[in-house]
């Protein structure tokens, strides 16, 4: 009886083959949801900067008219992640705008900007899903 230690070039072939279908599967779902949570950075910065204009308007009766005004620092401030950098102008109303940074550009080009207004239109819609 001849005792069979390791394995075969067929049995390797078949688990480097089952691992290559895995990572096909797996990766593009990797980076949609990598740059979903990037996604996310953006949505709650332009939520921020919204609701610091809201409160700038109650205080002033207009809207800030650069970063500076609502003591975010920098005009455009860039989140903490530096994945977004965010900007807003106003007076009688206001846009905040997100535009994505490096690696989130090039990760999520269908929402490479992500706005809100002063009346709450948010767009791209898809990008707020």
């Amino acid at each position: 009886m001849k005792k069979n230690n390791g394995f075969s070039l067929i049995e390797l072939m078949i688990a480097v083959s089952i691992m290559g279908i895995l990572a096909a599967v797996i990766y593009p779902s990797y980076t949609e949801y990598v740059a979903k949570g990037g996604r996310a950075d953006g949505i709650s910065a332009v939520m921020r900067v919204a609701n610091l204009q809201e409160q700038f308007y109650l205080d002033n009766r207009q809207y800030a008219t650069d970063m500076n005004d609502l003591n975010l620092g920098a005009d455009p401030f860039v989140t903490d992640t530096g994945l977004y950098s965010v900007d807003s102008t106003g007076t009688t109303s206001f846009i905040v705008v997100a535009t994505a940074l490096g690696k989130q550009a090039s990760r999520d080009s269908a929402c490479i900007t992500i706005q809100i207004n002063d009346i709450g239109e948010k767009s791209p819609a898809e990008c707020w899903e």
